[in-house]
């Protein structure tokens, strides 16, 4: 039985041979002799097969790293699908070049793109039992450069390097490999596969792997190094040295062996490579935003302000493939002297915070809506060193974060931060901040004759018909406030029945809304709408409105009235440093009167050094000043769970939080707290975002511009005289 079974082995093998050899002979009947294959193509169908494959192959540049920077050049994140540098052949070690053309393909300075000896002593291999490919570099270029182009057109490529091809795949890719060495040099092709070759789902190409195992460039690769890496590629899980350090090393032994065959090394250098240790220095990539080196939640707000724009793609998907592959380099507005004290103060703030207590700050520049720094403390992954760990982005609208199911934080309700607004109407209409108005009323009922050419205005407040819907009367947090004031008074001690006194006495209510469209106040809900001051309440801050709106706004009243919306981008610049793209400044000259604008600044002054931010003290009890010109409004929601301080130099306008970031604002109350160790009876605007506001703002004011604010108009001031 023995006997018949080795006869049967015997004949399989022998009709195999006759097999592989009449297909090789096609093959190189095909490629090297014309006219032999003419004559022979009338009777065989794979040489015409052949003949009629393309011989075109487009080399798309292959996918590489993406970076966001500073704007002092500084690195914020790195972004991939692959983690790719591609870097030219005299940049890469004469060890790898050696290497890889050892143990891979010999013969590759000497054949056409196929090689027919390599092809004929593999059929005779796997007639013998053993296994042995006959692929070229160059073929194997070949088959990641298609990989590649079915990967940037999202197509899956398992096919191209499964090692399951059929015939006609392998026909297509010898004579793509012969149309190819016809167009390029052979150190092009090299440099080409050695750029472009898989080693690790952490490294492609040898100088992302240098970097990944080692932790140098390639061309700082010793011997024994690049020949490690030449042997990783024939199997790139097997050989994975950190993973399986004794098969990576029996590998590269491998490899040196066929260096000193082929004439590569001397005896000496392969049998000091040999007894070399493994000696790694591994050096995980941190790509994404997660891991940026800085600014982790300005580095997502970046990214979204690309990925939701068309300029960078038809769809969501072509925008992302781009921003991944496509090795640009994003330049941005962040100003790093700034994100370092914001992002130390944030995470001061709050302290251990079991609580999940959120802070955050962000800075806009006054007249070019440039953002320089935008920070809160939590991480976006565990083990970063804080405990409150979550994608929301506080500072920004739910649009332009990522985050669950919600999208993002989506603003938060500014309280009395917003009665600026009703002030820039009051002044809009010529009215002086002097003026007296009656803060005693706190009754506006459903009939109250209010003038608005908007439309309807929507809400009352009124004791007696709580049962219709109305509001109790107004409150103000202290008693002796329902008297007459002026309306800067009202301004600077936060009083809410004089800012319902203001809106009464406008002649258009409607101007609270043209007041708050000129501002750039919008839904912080992703809704992208102009914030709707139609509703009573939200005079007094009840919709969520994100701090880089409140800032951007507030940057108006420092710029004489200037609004610029928010940019975060100044170039996209393609992997050839072409520019592709960035956002523009986009800045509106007299969004309101500069008048009006120096008035308001005039008014907000006084809060920090009489009113409700005169509040913002140390922990000794000291108030707190910057020493400089600035302008300020404190907020606090009803719950006292979302506070604020939002205010302003000549060059840097500042929106500090401090509250419940979460979406529970009534569960998680702002009363009678315990924050960094201290009590607190009640959270106020001018507690703790008050202090964060002046630390920060200590510390980075003299970097920009801190000169005195431009006078207002008397006109604007001084009421008129009975």
């Amino acid at each position: 039985m023995g006997i018949l079974i080795a006869a049967a082995k015997a004949l399989g093998r022998l009709v195999a041979f006759l097999v592989i050899s009449a297909l090789a002979g096609a093959l190189v009947a095909g490629i090297f002799m014309p006219v032999a294959a003419a004559t022979w193509g009338a009777t065989n169908g794979t040489v015409q097969f052949f003949d009629d494959l393309p011989t075109e192959l487009t080399v798309t540049p292959p996918a590489r790293v993406s970076k966001i920077l500073a704007g002092d050049g500084s690195e914020i994140a790195t972004l991939y699908n692959e983690n790719r540098t591609p870097v030219p052949l005299d940049a890469i070690s004469p060890h790898v070049r050696n290497a890889i053309i050892a143990v891979e393909d010999y013969r590759f300075y000497d054949h056409g793109g196929v090689d027919t000896t390599g092809i004929v002593r593999a059929v005779v291999a796997n007639i013998r039992g053993d296994r042995q490919g006959a692929s070229t570099l160059t073929q194997q270029y070949v088959a990641n450069v298609l990989k590649e182009n079915m990967l940037a057109k999202g197509e899956d490529p398992t096919v191209v390097l499964n090692g399951q091809k059929g015939i006609g795949d392998k026909l297509r890719e010898m004579k793509l490999a012969i149309a190819l060495e016809k167009k390029y040099s052979k150190d092009d092709i090299l440099a080409g596969y050695l750029n472009l070759v898989f080693f690790n789902t952490h490294a492609y190409g040898v100088q992302a792997a240098s970097q990944y195992f080692f932790s140098v460039d390639a061309k700082d690769l010793t011997l024994p190094q690049a020949a490690l890496l030449a042997g990783v590629v024939n199997g790139p899980t097997i050989y994975d040295p950190t993973a399986h350090p004794e098969a990576s090393v029996q590998r590269r032994d491998l490899v040196l062996d066929a260096m000193l065959k082929h004439g590569y090394v001397t005896q000496k250098e392969h049998d000091d490579a040999v007894t070399a240790p493994l000696e790694l220095k591994v050096s995980p990539p941190r790509q994404g935003c997660p891991y940026a080196a800085q600014a982790q939640y300005f580095c997502d707000y970046v990214l979204h302000q690309i990925l939701n724009d068309p300029a960078y793609g038809a769809t969501a998907d072509d925008r992302y493939q781009k921003v991944t592959r496509a090795g640009l380099t994003i330049t941005t507005t962040l100003d790093p002297r700034l994100q370092a004290p914001a992002q130390a103060q944030v995470d001061a703030t709050a302290g251990a915070n079991p609580d999940k207590w959120g802070t955050s700050l962000v800075t806009v520049q006054p007249g070019t809506g440039k953002v320089l720094a935008m920070a809160q403390n939590t991480r976006m992954l565990a083990g970063q060193g804080l405990n409150f760990v979550t994608n929301y982005n506080f500072n920004v609208d739910r649009t332009d974060a990522k985050g669950n199911d919600l999208g993002g934080a989506g603003g938060f309700q500014p309280g009395s931060a917003m009665k600026p607004i009703t002030l820039t109407a009051w002044l809009s209409e010529g009215k002086p901040t002097d003026q007296m108005v009656d803060a005693a009323k706190r009754r506006y009922p459903l009939n109250h004759p209010w003038r608005d050419t908007c439309g309807k205005v929507i809400g009352a407040y009124d004791d007696t018909t709580v049962s219709r819907g109305t509001a109790p009367d107004l409150q103000n947090d202290e008693p002796q406030w329902y008297r007459p004031m002026t309306v800067r008074e009202g301004i600077y001690q936060s009083i809410n029945t004089a800012t319902f006194a203001s809106a009464a006495e406008l002649s258009d209510f409607c101007d609270i809304q043209r007041a708050a469209d000129a501002l750039g106040m919008r839904d912080g809900g992703g809704k992208d709408t102009k914030l709707d001051m139609s509703t009573l309440g939200n005079l007094l801050g009840g919709l969520s409105v994100s701090p880089l709106t409140m800032a951007s706004a507030y940057a108006t009243f420092a710029a004489n009235g200037t609004y610029c919306t928010p940019m975060s981008i100044t170039a996209v610049t393609d992997a050839q440093g072409k520019k592709i793209g960035g956002q523009t400044q986009a800045c509106q000259p007299g969004a309101i009167k500069p008048d009006v604008a120096k008035a308001a600044t005039n008014v907000l002054q006084d809060v920090l050094t009489k009113g409700s931010g005169y509040n913002i003290k140390d922990d000794a009890g000291k108030t707190i000043t910057l020493g400089v010109p600035d302008a300020a409004k404190t907020g606090t929601n009803e719950f006292n769970s979302e506070t604020w301080l939002v205010g302003y130099t000549r060059g840097l306008a500042t929106a500090s939080y401090f509250g419940e970031p979460l979406g529970n604002p009534e569960a998680h109350m702002g009363r009678n707290v315990i924050v960094n160790g201290r009590y607190w009876k009640n959270i106020d605007g001018a507690y703790i975002a008050g202090p964060q506001w002046a630390w920060y703002m200590q510390k980075v004011l003299n970097l920009y511009d801190h000169g005195n604010f431009d006078p207002p108009p008397p006109s604007l001031i001084n009421a008129p005289k009975k």
